[in-house]
């Protein structure tokens, strides 16, 4: 099946951009390619279809990665380093095989190699499917992480769940959004490897027998956990890493009873109930309580991985099982575990069982071993988003690890006891274990007493830690609580999404900024450099048409190119305020009808997300932005002047093709309930100025670039807890401001909605009497801060030289950053920028070009 050709116009960018590929490189790589092609998928170029050429390509790819990966794990089993473990329930990775091209450095020859076979490699490029492991912020953020692990060499694994269905693929069906399987493995995955002879048996249910003063869990049903690995490249350091994924297998095929009896479906059916837990990833509503499939997902990764951990620590040598250590005293030394927010808080209950119970330590020497190896990042404030399991689910399920809960609250109780005397009160409040509408363990209590560190995620979100959520604990713990603002890797939000920007870039300040993004601040001296602004205003609007160009192809969307790309995209939730974007745009669209003929900045709103399936306020706000856009998008009157885009199913390799093209960023969510962010980063980074109230990051987004390259409106934290406390009454503002009142009227009436006038009744009455985040109370900021836009972007240059400001203030937010932080302050690692030798390097001479890189690192020869 013949592909399309490259294009000369394309092959001239690619070549310009990603530089000339050695001749022999070239043919090693299409030798490689055609050899997957016919042995892996055994097919001839007359046969086969763009996914197979896709997939021999991330084959051919994947073997630069094979000797690099166990070169690697080599090197970590020999120097026998500190090994980071990162816990996390979600990894919103997105596709593979551009960021692992990036990261070898071996785009040239690939794209080169396909080139001369006929194939086009972004086509290719297109067909592979994201791995859609998360919901949103913090799953993405656990991929930027492990990135820049890797590239910063430290010995670190990711470990999750390997769902088979990741967060499901939205689809608009008259302006309202339905959930469809996200079947992400259905042609396989190229990149992962299985690793049956380390699967590992999880307990659950049963019963606790206690005996000798020793505790046995027993009679339990067992599941196993199968491991499967993926790469991890550092950026060109040759340093691979892995993140291990867990999948959940039965441990009988099926059932001899049943089957002998004839009933050949039950027989399979518990097979199925087992390996249910690991079929789903939950989307993401904040709201967990009851649900004991993600409790059981929850034990099922930490049991698996702790087993998994305690097996590497107590065998050094690689590919050994023989167990070489044998006390604990060193554990703390050699193992650092980070938990992911409270989703792997049962990483603490079960270090301590495997410790007491089977490793027959003591109570305290167990104790002390799990707080040093254990650190907690706390990602929200919101109190529904903090998890709280009730009692008799867990003594049901894991009956063992709720004694041992007890046992831990019980020495914490009598610690607060002893530190306050007669405060009740605060060991009410400090307490694991929650009285009131029915028992429940308080996950993130336990993680505080549980970890010798816990982190929030921005500045602001950590000292609100410290002063409101978990204030009785930083006064207990106050050495415990440290602040780690998040960081994204400019790998994959600016090499390889915007490869543009990149060389506009290079041509200046050179390629440094790919490993240290502090570097970005010497474009302050090209601000009014013409040719320099000129370059960077090309490459915008290049992104901006491929956007237009990729949005008309697949989804059958004009957009004006000319026109400001005003975007906001992230999960669809109330406190992320998408419904005061949708007022503004009411708002705009009464301006030009009241008077069109008047002149106004033309700008297309793009709003995108995914509602959870059984968030019924975030899909209404879904459905009405749909309603609004239909309403504005067919009005003769409005024209290009306005138009509102819906963008369906947002997930990674989209928000690559949309960040580059943006002109502004919406971060517009109420001061003091976003954590931090990483969206507001990434658009800042891509030149795309920030819109946003001093809430998360952008606090330090502002300090960085300067408030007066920012729009910030809204109520501050204080304003908004004085507002609270005077008694908030969002009537009062619909009251006094004409166009407010309009907007909300025509969405209550019906005016967005004529075939079902009632459809956004429960919207505007929640404006009006339950505006929980203040949309009201910030709307006429918001406006007049729109206001400023607009008149700014009338002024090109000036636009741009603040984009350009943006750029160069990005550099403390690179997940490199962040990850060298919690390295030293929590973890009692050091990175490097050690550069492992390449597989071809004989034994003999891998030391001494690791020596050599070492003394090149430290600015040695």
């Amino acid at each position: 099946m013949a592909a399309k050709p490259t294009t000369d116009v394309e092959r001239l960018k690619q070549i310009s951009v990603r530089g000339i590929a050695e001749v022999e490189d070239v043919a090693n790589f299409k030798t490689s390619f055609n050899r997957h092609l016919h042995f892996s998928l055994v097919k001839d170029r007359n046969v086969a279809t763009q996914r197979d050429y896709y997939i021999a390509l991330a084959h051919a790819v994947r073997d630069h990665l094979v000797g690099r990966w166990i070169r690697t794990q080599q090197y970590y089993y020999e120097k026998d380093p500190k090994r980071v473990y990162y816990l996390s329930l979600e990894y919103y990775i997105g596709r593979t095989l551009t960021n692992t091209m990036v990261n070898l450095g071996i785009q040239s020859q690939c794209d080169e190699a396909l080139y001369q076979l006929g194939l086009n490699i972004e086509e290719l490029e297109e067909i592979e499917l994201d791995a859609g492991l998360g919901n949103g912020g913090l799953g993405r953020l656990a991929a930027c992480f492990l990135d820049s692990m890797a590239t910063l060499g430290l010995a670190a694994y990711g470990y999750g769940i390997r769902y088979d269905y990741g967060i499901f693929s939205q689809k608009l069906k008259d302006g309202k959004q339905i959930e469809l399987p996200d079947d992400w493995l259905r042609y396989g995955n190229p990149w992962e490897k299985a690793r049956p002879e380390y699967m590992i048996p999880i307990n659950f249910y049963g019963h606790t027998e206690h005996k000798d003063g020793k505790v046995k869990w027993v009679d339990t049903n067992v599941v196993f956990a199968m491991p499967y690995d993926s790469p991890v490249p550092g950026y060109r350091n040759n340093t691979v890493n892995t993140m291990r994924l867990w999948s959940a297998k039965s441990p009988n095929s099926f059932d001899l009873t049943f089957f002998n009896d004839g009933d050949y479906i039950k027989a399979v059916l518990n097979r199925n109930e087992a390996e249910n837990i690991s079929r789903v990833l939950y989307p993401n509503d904040n709201v967990v309580e009851g649900k004991e499939l993600r409790l059981k997902q929850e034990y099922f990764m930490v049991a698996a991985t702790l087993q998994d951990i305690i097996r590497r620590f107590k065998s050094s040598r690689f590919g050994s099982r023989d167990t070489v250590r044998t006390a604990f005293d060193t554990f703390p030394d050699k193992v650092a575990l980070q938990l992911n927010d409270t989703h792997p808080a049962l990483a603490i209950p079960e270090l301590m069982r495997i410790f007491v119970d089977i490793e027959n330590l003591p109570w305290d020497k167990a104790w002390d071993i799990t707080v040093k190896s254990c650190a907690y990042t706390n990602h929200t404030i919101l109190p529904e988003a903090l998890e709280r399991w009730p009692v008799p689910m867990l003594e049901q399920m894991l009956p063992r690890h709720l004694q041992i809960i007890y046992e831990i609250n019980a020495r914490h109780m009598q610690m607060v006891s002893d530190r306050f005397p007669g405060d009740f009160d605060r060991m009410g409040r400090m307490s694991i274990v929650e009285e009131g509408h029915g028992k429940r363990i308080n996950m993130a209590h336990l993680c505080l007493v549980g970890t010798h560190v816990v982190n929030g995620v921005a500045a602001i979100h950590s000292n609100l830690l410290k002063t409101h959520v978990f204030k009785d604990f930083y006064e207990m713990f106050p050495e415990r609580f440290q602040n780690k603002t998040n960081g994204i890797t400019p790998r994959r939000w600016m090499l390889l999404c915007n490869l543009g920007l990149s060389e506009v870039i290079e041509d200046r300040i050179g390629d440094g900024w790919t490993t240290n993004l502090s570097l970005l601040r010497e474009l302050e001296t090209l601000v009014d450099d013409r040719a320099f602004i000129l370059a960077v205003q090309k490459t915008k609007q290049e992104n901006k048409m491929k956007l237009a160009s990729y949005l008309e192809k697949n989804h059958n969307i004009i957009l004006n190119t000319d026109s400001m790309f005003d975007v906001h995209v992230k999960r669809i939730h109330e406190y992320k305020r998408q419904l005061l974007n949708a007022l503004h745009i009411i708002t705009m669209y009464n301006r030009i009808k009241k008077n069109p003929s008047g002149s106004f900045v033309p700008r297309t709103v793009m709003i995108g997300g995914k509602a959870a399936p059984g968030y019924y306020a975030a899909k209404q706000i879904i459905y009405l932005i749909n309603c609004i856009g239909q309403v504005i998008n067919n009005d003769p009157i409005i024209g290009d002047r306005l138009k509102v885009v819906f963008l369906e199913n947002y997930r990674v390799s989209l928000a690559e093709k949309v960040i580059p093209a943006s002109d502004l960023s919406e971060q517009i969510s109420l001061a003091g309930t976003e954590a931090s962010g990483t969206g507001n980063m990434k658009f800042m980074l891509n030149g795309a100025l920030t819109i946003g109230t001093l809430d998360g990051a952008n606090v330090e987004m502002m300090e960085e670039m300067g408030a007066e390259n920012i729009f910030i409106f809204g109520m501050t934290v204080p304003q908004v807890e004085e507002l609270k406390k005077q008694g908030y009454n969002a009537k009062q503002y619909y009251d006094r401001n004409t166009e407010l009142k309009q907007a909300i009227d025509q969405i209550s009436g019906g005016f967005f909605s004529p075939h079902d006038p009632d459809a956004f009744k429960d919207l505007a009455n929640g404006l009006l009497y339950h505006d929980t985040y203040m949309l009201l109370a910030d709307y006429e900021d918001y406006i007049a801060s729109q206001e400023k836009v607009n008149k700014l972007f009338m002024q090109p240059t000036e636009w741009t030289k603040k984009c350009i400001l943006n750029i160069a203030a990005s550099g403390k937010f690179s997940s490199d950053r962040t990850i060298s932080e919690y390295a030293r302050d929590i973890w009692g690692v050091e990175p490097n920028a050690i550069k492992l030798p390449p597989p071809h390097v004989a034994p003999e001479f891998r030391e001494q070009a690791i020596n050599a890189s070492k003394d090149s690192a430290q600015g040695g020869v």
